[in-house]
Order: C-alpha cells, then sequence, then structure tokens
C-alpha cells in the first residue's frame, strides 16, 4: 500500500470561503437535503452540493496520470465505486481506448443524468456490498466517496473493494493535520461521515485488510 496524490491539483483550483460557507445556510438543513443525493445534490444550488455537475473534461488528467501510474491497458477491467455521473471513467475510455469500466454510485439521480457514453456501463448500489464476484477488477478506484459512510459501512466497503479487486486499487478520502484543517472540513463538508487523521485511516485500511493505494484531500 502507498500514497500517491492524483487528486490535490484537481482539489486545489476550487477557492473556499470557509466561514462564508458555514454562514450561507443552516448546516444541518443543507446536510439533510445533500445526504439525499438527489437533484439537489448535483445539479442544484451551490449551497447544498455541486451546484451544477456537468461534463467539462476536469477529470481527464486525473484519468491519464491514473491510466499511466497502473498501465492501464485495452481489456483491462476498471471498476469506480462511487462514480457519480461516470465523468472520471468516460474519461478513462478515452485515454485507453479498449478499457471495460464498471461504474457504481448510491445516487439513482447521478446514475440516470451519467454520461451517455459510459451511461450503461453504471449502476445504483452500495460501497458496502458490492455486486460483482470476487477478483473482478484490474483497478479499483474510489473517490470522495468511502469518507461518506459511517464506521461499520465503511469497515464493510474497504472489505468489499479488496475482494472484488484482482490487481491495483486506489481511493481518495478527506482528511486533516490539524484543528484548523479539521474545523475547515466540518465547515465545508456536506455528506462526511468519518471525520479522521491519516494516522486513523491508516487503521482502518490496516484492520480491514484494505491493501490498495490511497491520497487524502485536506481542506487547507
Amino acid at each position: 500500500m502507498a500514497y500517491h496524490d492524483f487528486m490535490s491539483s484537481l482539489h486545489k483550483r476550487t477557492a473556499r470561503d470557509y466561514v462564508a460557507r458555514v454562514l450561507e445556510r443552516p448546516k444541518a438543513e443543507v446536510a439533510r437535503i445533500a445526504k439525499q443525493f438527489g437533484r439537489d445534490y448535483w445539479d442544484g444550488d451551490r449551497s447544498t452540493g455541486y451546484g451544477g455537475y456537468t461534463y467539462d473534461g476536469r477529470w481527464r488528467q486525473v484519468a491519464g496520470e491514473l491510466a499511466t501510474h497502473y498501465g492501464l491497458q485495452a481489456g483491462q477491467r476498471v471498476l469506480d465505486v462511487g462514480c457519480g455521473k461516470g465523468f472520471l471513467l468516460y474519461d478513462l475510455t478515452q485515454v485507453v481506448p479498449g478499457l471495460e469500466v464498471q461504474g457504481l454510485d448510491i445516487s439513482e439521480y447521478a446514475i440516470a443524468h451519467a454520461k451517455e457514453e459510459v451511461r450503461s456501463r453504471l449502476e445504483v448500489g452500495r460501497a458496502q456490498a458490492l455486486p460483482y464476484p470476487d477478483n473482478s477488477f484490474d483497478l479499483v478506484i474510489s473517490i470522495n466517496t468511502i469518507h461518506n459512510l459511517y464506521c461499520f459501512d465503511c469497515d464493510a466497503a474497504l472489505r468489499e473493494i479488496e475482494r472484488v479487486g484482482r490487481g491495483a486499487k486506489y481511493l481518495c478520502v478527506e482528511s486533516y493535520r490539524t484543528e484548523e484543517e479539521k474545523v475547515n472540513l466540518m465547515y465545508w463538508q456536506f455528506t462526511c461521515e468519518m471525520f479522521c487523521t491519516p494516522e486513523e485511516w491508516a487503521w482502518w485500511f490496516k484492520t480491514t485488510g484494505y491493501t490498495g493505494d490511497h491520497s487524502f484531500i485536506y481542506f487547507e
């Protein structure tokens, strides 16, 4: 298991006013709305989610780095756990023509409004109960998803990712190193349930037997 950062360059493109975010609307109200993972979260107002999550090529760099690092080739199978609208999977198919992709997300809205080119390869489901046989995928990825689960579901999801992957695995989760980053994370997030330091995440990885790579997003 190794630390590989594919996400910081994308994460840092967004300017964040943490205090304004938490004062904009009651946090409990927007969290309840966001956790439905429906239209309000994906394509509604910015105060309850993405504020309109449309394809703009932002994932192409991440796709290229993943393909290069893991040596992806045509015919190999990749699973994205928490795929949203499938934008990263689509970009992976453009970077590596012939790549076989599969995506799963808890959001019926996201799957229904996914990138048309990959929509048939996406399905609604839960990370803690992946509907795939053992050793099904050459690469399993999960970006900004596992931290949205309660600890017992996080445990199950990590074990499931390990189970269905026959090769490489990579996940990215939110974390914090200082009290300032912890507060910023709490102010900014809508759906996070696992507020863990890197050391705590390492404990979860060891406890669940997760052997893949990982990286963290910090709210600095």
